[in-house]
C-alpha cells in the first residue's frame, strides 16, 4: 500500500518535521497493516491532501484517522531540540 500525504507550503512546518511525520506514520501504520509492505510519503504541496493507493476506502478512512491521531499527538513524538 502507497500512503502519500501533502501539507500545504503556505504555513510550512518547524525544520525535521516532515521527516519526523513520515518516520512516525510509517510506523503506526505498519504496526495497523503489519500483512502488507507499506510506503509512506509526506511533502509539501499547494493544499493538504491524503491519498491511499492499494487500498478500499475503509482502509483509507483507517488511514486518515491514524493522520488525525498522530498530527494530535506531535508533541509526544516531535522534538525541535
Amino acid at each position: 500500500m502507497r500512503v502519500e500525504i501533502t501539507v500545504s507550503n503556505t504555513r510550512p512546518l518547524p525544520a525535521g518535521a516532515i521527516e519526523a511525520l513520515s518516520d512516525e506514520l510509517s510506523r503506526r501504520i505498519d504496526e495497523q497493516f503489519p500483512d502488507s509492505t507499506n510506503q509512506v510519503k509526506v511533502r509539501y504541496a499547494s493544499a493538504n491532501n491524503l491519498s491511499v493507493l492499494g487500498g478500499g476506502k475503509e482502509t483509507r478512512d483507517q488511514i486518515s484517522e491514524i493522520l488525525q491521531q498522530t498530527w494530535e499527538s506531535a508533541d509526544d513524538w516531535f522534538n525541535t531540540d
